[in-house]
């Protein structure tokens, strides 16, 4: 958006103009409105969520040496010094994801932001010019209501920090959602210290993997460039404006699902770029999920009569369809569905079929390591390419 009054749409309007500078000073990504956001949707409005009941917090103590010595020995990884466990509530959980995603959404307001620069608007039409403006003004809002809705809507549902696989900060120690983890064992009928045990088992298996710096580099790296090439769509805002209905019970309620919906900043479909990099993500993120399963599934079986049905229960969990896949896939390009899961774990019933559990050790040895796409499916060639015999 220009800075020159004389050609901005919003010039006879002074209300619209002085709000288009405030706007643009708030940079590519309005903060404040995705942590407001992301509180209100993880607490469903309350302004006060109460804290974790001290004997969960015990419970959970007790339990973290055993599962770090079993995950340990059942992946060969000295998982080193975790800083804590931390046994906290959804707001917690959702103050802090916020934090360790920050780099991925700035990032991708960033590159939203860049891209819709570079956008030519060479049209006569005064109220589509207009709408173009309008669109980039309310843009960093607009960003931080997605980003916001996004993480307070995985907040009623997450286990822990790695219930998506993406790398976080080396420093930070692991997180259980006590709430989610305690109504899921009512919910299914399993014993409270058993859902623990599963999802600290998890959680320290998914640590291991995702803190080698060879996975920590290849997935960041993907991650990174599918979300610096997204490309906005400038005619997304006009489009839907002219088309929502807000005759409805509730239209503030309507408001917010239009402001929230990501398809308005990143267009109804995924950019020429991302089409090429979507099979080399998924691929990863596929593997990924196949070895951490197979691990858990390793050390619950030992530790846990019902290892196998918490894990049955939670899996279905995963792959059922729910207001936050939509922002997850479109936001960050990560699939999470029934196929990407079933790959996963043929490709890793594959390798230990030819090679033994040891073999999946060569994901993380060195960069380059995870699995192609065609890997993927053929787990003889990975096996190949790395020489395991």
């Amino acid at each position: 958006m220009t800075n020159n009054p004389e050609e901005s749409p919003f010039g006879g309007m002074p209300f619209f103009g002085d709000l288009a500078k405030l706007m643009a000073s708030q940079g590519p990504l309005q903060w404040d409105v995705a942590r407001q956001v992301a509180l209100m949707t993880a607490t469903h409005g309350s302004n006060a969520e109460a804290n974790v009941d001290p004997a969960s917090r015990i419970a959970v103590e007790r339990l973290v040496p055993i599962a770090e010595m079993h995950v340990r020995e059942s992946t060969g990884i000295d998982l080193g010094e975790i800083s804590a466990v931390q046994v906290v509530n959804r707001s917690m959980w959702t103050h802090l994801t916020l934090e360790a995603y920050r780099p991925m959404f700035q990032n991708l307001a960033q590159s939203l932001s860049s891209s819709a620069g570079e956008v030519e608007t060479a049209s006569d039409d005064q109220m589509a010019n207009m709408f173009a403006s309008l669109s980039r003004m309310i843009a960093p809002t607009m960003m931080g209501m997605s980003v916001g809705t996004m993480v307070g809507q995985l907040s009623l549902r997450a286990f822990g920090q790695y219930d998506l696989p993406v790398p976080r900060d080396l420093r930070g120690g692991i997180i259980l959602v006590a709430p989610n983890v305690e109504a899921f064992a009512t919910d299914w009928s399993i014993e409270p210290n058993d859902m623990r045990m599963w999802v600290l088992v998890h959680e320290f298996t998914s640590h291991s993997l995702l803190t080698r710096e060879p996975v920590r580099r290849v997935l960041g790296d993907a991650l990174g460039r599918y979300i610096s090439s997204f490309r906005p769509n400038p005619d997304a805002l006009m489009e839907r404006l002219s088309n929502v209905e807000l005759g409805t019970d509730d239209p503030m309620s309507a408001m917010q699902k239009f402001f929230t919906d990501p398809s308005i900043l990143l267009g109804a479909v995924r950019s020429a770029e991302q089409e090429l990099l979507a099979p080399e993500l998924d691929a990863y993120v596929a593997a990924i999920i196949g070895y951490v399963d197979h691990h858990v599934d390793r050390v619950t079986d030992s530790l846990l009569g019902g290892g196998s049905r918490i894990a049955e229960a939670v899996r279905r969990r995963r792959v059922e369809a729910s207001p936050e896949d939509t922002f997850v896939e479109q936001l960050l390009g990560l699939k999470l569905s029934m196929l990407q899961v079933e790959r996963g774990t043929q490709f890793v019933n594959g390798v230990v079929d030819r090679a033994g559990t040891g073999a999946l050790t060569g994901l993380f040895a060195r960069d380059g390591n995870l699995p192609t796409p065609n890997e993927l499916d053929a787990p003889g060639l990975w096996l190949a390419r790395l020489e395991v015999q």
